[in-house]
């Protein structure tokens, strides 16, 4: 059983919403599962809310929750709502399901109630038709007592007991690493070769591109000195740093300064100088560490 109905929708007379009810079986048994499918087409773009399971109260029940399955939603919104119920009285039965709400898209909210009325099946009895000589069975009582199956204590008694062991055996087993020191200037070239093979300037985030480049200075600022904490600012950073001759702090100021400039003011950055920061900010630790080495004898 299949019906059709073409609804124009509130402000686009141009476009339809069309509904369709199938069920997978015209005759059931009592407590036989058997599916309604209610299909919906409307307009790119718009938003279909099906209604839900049919109510507990009733003849028909649900079994499953609904499912919806949308089969299109490119040139038009086509959804399935699939409702699995099944029927406990016999004769001819019906289930009712709410309207359907179909919300049409921007810039108009219109609401559009497509209704889908009843779905009638006919419902036989799964007895014979001569059921004068069939004996029910007694009704089984309320509570039934059984044996405590023990066994199963002993099982997860067990399991509990090998999964102890395997634990204090890898306890033991396992031995503490020793911890991995990078050295900061290392950990700093690793860093600006990972971001130049990134290509961000070519595809346009120049200022990203910066930004990252000024973070893995101070990563390495924060390495060498502990008081160039990452909480400071950009002018609280280089008031601190000229405690510290081996930092080209005039060098230091002009990036940190631009670099600002282009996170917070939107300061336009051409290709060409976000590149030079990055080599500044490069250039500024290759300064520091060789700086900072000790002198040799022979130097000295």
């Amino acid at each position: 059983m299949t019906t059709w109905s073409a609804i124009a929708m509130a402000q686009t007379p141009d476009r339809a919403v069309r509904t369709g009810v199938t069920k997978s079986k015209d005759t059931v048994t009592v407590g036989e599962a058997f599916e309604i499918r209610v299909r919906v087409r409307a307009p790119a773009g718009a938003a279909i809310k099906f209604p839900d399971n049919p109510d507990t109260s009733g003849t028909v029940q649900a079994r499953d929750p609904r499912t919806i399955v949308t089969t299109d939603s490119v040139q038009s919104l086509d959804q399935t709502a699939s409702y699995h119920v099944a029927a406990w009285d016999v004769g001819r039965q019906s289930v009712r399901l709410e309207d359907v709400v179909v919300t049409s898209g921007a810039p108009a909210r219109a609401e559009l109630r497509v209704p889908v009325g009843s779905v009638t099946m006919f419902v036989r009895s799964v007895l014979p038709a001569d059921s004068t000589l069939r004996v029910p069975k007694p009704a089984r009582p309320l509570w039934e007592i059984k044996a405590f199956p023990w066994w199963l204590v002993a099982l997860l008694l067990a399991a509990i007991a090998v999964a102890i062991a395997i634990w204090w055996w890898l306890r033991r087993r396992r031995r503490p690493k020793p911890a991995v020191i990078i050295d900061p200037y290392v950990r700093a070239q690793k860093e600006f070769t990972r971001l130049e093979s990134m290509g961000l300037v070519d595809a346009g985030e120049r200022t990203r591109f910066v930004a990252l480049a000024v973070e893995v200075l101070r990563d390495y600022l924060v390495a060498r000195y502990p008081d160039a904490s990452l909480a400071l600012t950009s002018r609280e950073l280089a008031a601190m740093i000229r405690s510290h001759p081996t930092v080209p702090l005039e060098q230091l100021t002009r990036v940190l300064h631009e670099t600002d400039l282009a996170k917070f003011a939107r300061w336009g950055l051409t290709e060409e100088r976000a590149r030079s920061l990055a080599r500044e900010a490069r250039a500024i630790v290759e300064h520091e560490h060789e700086a900072s080495k000790p002198l040799t004898q022979a130097a000295a």
